[in-house]
């Protein structure tokens, strides 16, 4: 039941009953209705900025997954196109050399890059850079893909065509090395290990016992069994094309002067002799009588991945030992 609210006559001194009009109870209901309107709009923004609809909340579990994808697509896009920077330089720098043939200009290898205006397009459009750079390193990736494969076409018919000349050319690991931990050292320059001064090392060294097989990397005739200063007891095979290879630090020869071998023929055994600071095999590739980097002739030897690991343990700078 509502009170009933008094107030003293300021004349009388008496309580008298307080009479409202209509205006007081409009006034009155304004207050309470601008009050409810007022707490309204507050809640609406508080809950508009700091509590999501469940839509909302949908959607932004939508956007994370997206970006969690896109992320891991770019992750992968990155390791295939390390592989194909790979494949992309064992194919200019030894397949197509050994057949004769010009390397693949890079602008043909990497057309894509050239519309570099569609992809801004594109960022524009999604309003994301990372859709717009994954949609970049899928074309560029593509058309590398497209050219790798034409230019494999291309060798398999040269090789085909030079098939003799293969039988010649190096194209094995000198000593079983199946784990790749007997590479000490590869081709470049050098700390020496007993003048300690940077020279230039113009082969592989692989470590070995004394007494391991040593094999012919390619078919050919030998042309020199003896003693070479520096190398102690060395072999070299003449393969013909241009080709020469050098065996050096041998413990005992197992051939002589004009004899004819084949790839993996047993041709000495793994020393020490000459400057060497322990049982190992010095192996050098000559190329119309220039050394060149050995570890681009084993093709037959290595996977890409071995190959990979080949060549970072080849690049060890500290385990020289000649």
């Amino acid at each position: 039941m509502k009170k009933k609210q008094y107030h003293i006559n300021p004349v009388t001194l008496a309580m008298e009953r307080v009479e409202h009009d209509v205006f007081y109870w409009l006034k009155q209901s304004g207050f309470y209705i601008l009050g409810g309107i007022c707490l309204g709009i507050v809640f609406f923004f508080l809950f508009y900025y700091f509590f999501p609809s469940p839509r909302e909340r949908q959607l932004m579990t939508q956007k994370t997954q997206l970006e969690t994808q896109l992320q891991l697509v770019d992750g992968r896009l990155n390791q295939m196109q390390i592989v194909m920077s790979d494949l992309s330089q064992r194919d200019d720098n030894l397949y197509r050399a050994l057949l004769g043939a010009e390397p693949i200009p890079l602008s043909v290898r990497q057309g894509a890059t050239q519309k570099m205006a569609y992809y801004d397009e594109i960022s524009r459009m999604t309003d994301s850079q990372l859709a717009a750079n994954l949609v970049l390193k899928t074309d560029i990736l593509e058309k590398e893909l497209y050219v790798q494969a034409k230019s494999y076409d291309e060798i398999l018919v040269m090789a085909k065509n030079q098939e003799t000349k293969m039988e010649y050319i190096p194209a094995i690991q000198p000593v079983l090395n199946q784990n790749l931990k007997r590479v000490a050292s590869g081709y470049g320059w050098r700390i020496d290990p007993v003048y300690h001064v940077r020279r230039f090392h113009s082969g592989m060294d692989f470590t070995a016992p004394k007494g391991t097989d040593i094999y012919a990397t390619g078919k050919g005739k030998v042309v020199f069994v003896g003693h070479k200063q520096g190398y102690g007891n060395t072999v070299i095979i003449d393969h013909g094309y241009g080709y020469q290879t050098l065996y050096a630090h041998l413990y005992k020869p197992l051939c002589h002067v004009g004899q004819k071998v084949n790839r993996a023929d047993v041709i000495a055994l793994v020393g020490n002799t000459g400057k060497s600071t322990g049982p190992h095999l010095h192996y050098e590739v000559h190329f119309q009588g220039k050394p060149i980097d050995p570890r681009n002739f084993y093709f037959y030897d290595l996977s890409p991945e071995e190959y990979d690991q080949m060549v970072q343990l080849s690049n060890n700078y500290g385990r020289m030992l000649d």
